[in-house]
């Protein structure tokens, strides 16, 4: 039998945390911690570097542009880790993407049940009030809280089990192929791409990675939303 789907779950990083500034500082402080190493990096040695992490679906972008501006050497490549964490470690940036607000409400007044599932620090809680947007989600699956980091199935078998739903029954929103469209299709979730950030130019390997929807903004996304909450 076929079942409706009565519950979202979103990715923070690019659906509802823009990341232009996380982003903007964190290609700064692996260029900075580059050159103490002598190694001259520019702006579009940084962008290659990102677009190849990209491609490759590395499981962690900034490690594949560390080794790749590094050249491989893991001595260097070590001491540069430890410096970006050192000037962004504690960054605390959150921006909103700008209607994202209005579509949660929209949703939370409509009985929609709202859940994250994100590869993010415990301290995205309070960043997520601070937005005034945390109260909309009855479940908030940080991996700093839960020990469950995407793509690992269970991280989205936990948002769908606190929510009272089957997977078969969410939409899972991302902005990646590999952490968040991948692993949800694969549970029988619905799943809508919204292409922005570092991982716009992620592309779909399989037909088993395609998402169902593509999206560009919060305008289609409400619509995509919209249209699979109706489809059985």
């Amino acid at each position: 039998m076929k079942r409706c789907r009565t519950a979202i779950l979103f990715d923070v990083g690019g659906p509802l945390d823009m990341e232009l500034a996380w982003e903007i500082a964190v290609d700064g402080a692996i260029a900075s911690a580059c050159g103490l190493e002598g190694i001259r990096v520019d702006q579009a040695l940084v962008d290659d570097a990102s677009h190849a992490a990209v491609a490759a679906f590395a499981s962690d972008a900034y490690a594949h542009m560390i080794e790749t501006l590094c050249g491989g050497d893991p001595a260097t490549m070590r001491r540069v880790h430890q410096r970006v964490r050192a000037m962004v470690g504690n960054l605390d940036v959150f921006q909103l993407r700008p209607d994202v607000d209005r579509l949660l409400r929209q949703l939370n007044d409509r009985g929609v049940r709202l859940g994250i599932v994100a590869n993010q620090p415990q301290a995205a809680r309070e960043r997520l009030a601070r937005a005034g947007i945390g109260d909309f989600f009855a479940y908030q699956g940080l991996s700093g809280a839960t020990g469950l980091s995407k793509p690992d199935p269970r991280a989205f078998q936990a948002a769908a089990v606190a929510l009272g739903v089957v997977p078969a029954g969410c939409i899972m929103v991302g902005d990646r192929i590999d952490n968040d469209i991948a692993p949800a299709k694969a549970l029988g979730m619905a799943t809508i791409q919204l292409r922005v950030g570092r991982h716009r130019r992620q592309r779909p390997r399989s037909p088993a990675e395609e998402p169902d929807v593509v999206v560009t903004d919060v305008l289609e996304l409400e619509a995509a939303v919209n249209s699979l909450l109706l489809r059985p």
